[in-house]
């Protein structure tokens, strides 16, 4: 998060959801929610940062034009530079009575659309955060295999011109699934050498639809939580797998050695979305 976090990128950084007692709005204010999609290619990831374009520089700033307060995001996962959302969440606090959920998904997203759309506005509980409160993230990845790219799908797809094994792609994707060390597929922490890159993956699997003139692959992994860059180097692995390169234990061996220099290649931002969120 890889979606990532950096997921795919990575968002959290513990096996599961870790209890984090979650401050209360501060007095006069109520919390909410949002459900939000961007293309990441517009992006340089979320995370507010000076100086460059982000989802989150640019959904803060959005909603203090239109509240006219100052605005703190809490977010579910910061992905990376070119990453996409589908089901990215947030949360922020507000003067009560400050937010018409309707009309509040009206302005920014004419403000904001088409590269970042906001898809939903609720009310959340007090002790709701975007990160700490969620159980499980989901990321898919987009493969086209064909001779020549496609215009109409490069901006959310990695163009792989050989042939790809599927079933091995899928036989290989199945050992992730259950508690492992994924240090072999992460990027540590600078500011954090020792921290624990064990990860709890729930399901990952391969599906492939026919395009136009070749087939789109969709990787789709479940995990409570994922390290930085996660995602993306699965999914560089396995297209290794499926080019014939590596063999189909190489996840597993790879998971055994906990050894970044065993995975293959980092896939490409642009395949990856952190499609849902779930609470």
């Amino acid at each position: 998060m890889g979606p990532g976090s950096g997921p795919g990128s990575g968002s959290g950084s513990q096996v599961g959801p870790v209890a984090v007692e979650v401050d209360p709005p501060a007095s006069g204010n109520s919390r909410h929610r949002m459900v939000v999609a961007y293309d990441g290619s517009a992006f340089r990831g979320f995370a507010p940062n000076a100086g460059v374009r982000t989802v989150g520089g640019e959904l803060t700033e959005a909603l203090e034009r239109i509240l006219r307060v100052p605005v703190d995001l809490a977010v579910a996962g910061r992905t990376d530079a070119g990453v996409h959302a589908r089901g990215q969440v947030v949360s922020f606090d507000a003067p009560d009575g400050s937010v018409d959920p309707v009309a509040l998904r009206r302005s920014l997203n004419s403000m904001l659309a088409p590269h970042t759309v906001v898809r939903e506005v609720a009310p959340a509980a007090e002790d709701f955060h975007a990160r700490f409160s969620a159980l499980w993230r989901r990321y898919r990845y987009r493969l086209l295999t064909a001779e020549v790219p496609d215009p109409f799908l490069a901006p959310t797809t990695w163009w792989v011109p050989t042939p790809l094994d599927h079933h091995r792609m899928a036989d290989a994707a199945r050992e992730l699934v259950g508690t492992h060390d994924f240090s072999s597929f992460c990027r540590r922490p600078r500011d954090r050498p020792d921290a624990s890159l064990v990860r709890r993956v729930t399901d990952a699997r391969w599906s492939q639809e026919p395009g136009d003139h070749g087939r789109v692959l969709t990787f789709e992994v479940t995990a409570t939580a994922f390290c930085h860059q996660m995602v993306r180097s699965i999914v560089g692995t396995l297209v290794d797998i499926g080019r014939g390169r590596r063999p189909v234990s190489t996840i597993q061996d790879a998971l055994a050695v906990a050894d970044r220099s065993v995975a293959g290649q980092l896939a490409p931002p642009q395949g990856l979305i952190l499609w849902e969120v779930g609470y």
